[in-house]
């Protein structure tokens, strides 16, 4: 006779390791809130989540990839919104909405984003450095695509340069930012968007 799997065995465990895998990110969150995130280990981690540090091996090679996993969420609160609440705006304020998206979901932890950013940008790690570009550019496809900039080619190319001059700048801001709502990169950002209205409206 041939034993099958149990019906919705695999949906269960699937569930069961993202449960798992935010507990391990959000247990990381609360202790580099306490202590800072160069000072948060990785048994500390297990330990705050309940977990052995077998499991939270199971699910993240590194500390890295915890805040690997935290920026991920920015990504999806980015794309978790319906493309018909931006349809009729102007291409400026399309990525306006999109980019403050991201800033708003890392925002409850900036201080501890900040440092993330600052661990992988140590002299110690170059192996974060090339990875950290190739996950930059893929963000700014991810903004312009939720943007629904649809350029291709050379224009796609010229919309990455200059979006990226952009949020980084933005970022500089966002970062050093203790406004009310984040009002202060919130008007930079729309400022810096408008100014590059002409390339933007002929790109979308």
């Amino acid at each position: 006779m041939i034993i099958g799997h149990r019906p919705g065995a695999a949906k269960m465990a699937t569930s069961k390791r993202a449960a798992q895998s935010d507990r391990i990110v959000d247990a990381a969150l609360e202790l580099a809130d306490e202590r800072g995130w160069a000072d948060v280990r990785l048994h500390q981690i297990a330990e705050r989540a309940g977990l052995s540090l077998a499991e939270v091996r199971g699910q993240f090679r590194d500390q890295d990839a915890v805040a690997n996993a935290w920026f991920a969420r920015a990504l999806i609160a980015l794309v978790a919104a319906p493309p018909d609440d931006i349809a009729d705006r102007r291409p400026p304020e399309r990525l306006h909405a999109v980019m403050m998206r991201w800033f708003d979901a890392l925002a409850p932890h900036r201080e501890t984003t900040a440092q993330m950013l600052q661990a992988k940008l140590y002299l110690s790690h170059p192996h974060h450095w090339v990875p950290l570009i190739f996950e930059l550019s893929r963000l700014i496809h991810w903004f312009l695509d939720a943007a629904r900039i649809a350029s291709t080619g050379r224009a796609r190319q010229l919309a990455e340069v200059g979006l990226t001059a952009i949020f980084l700048a933005t970022l500089r801001i966002w970062l050093r930012d203790d406004s009310m709502d984040c009002d202060r990169t919130r008007r930079y950002l729309r400022r810096r968007l408008a100014a590059a209205d002409r390339w933007l409206n002929r790109l979308a």
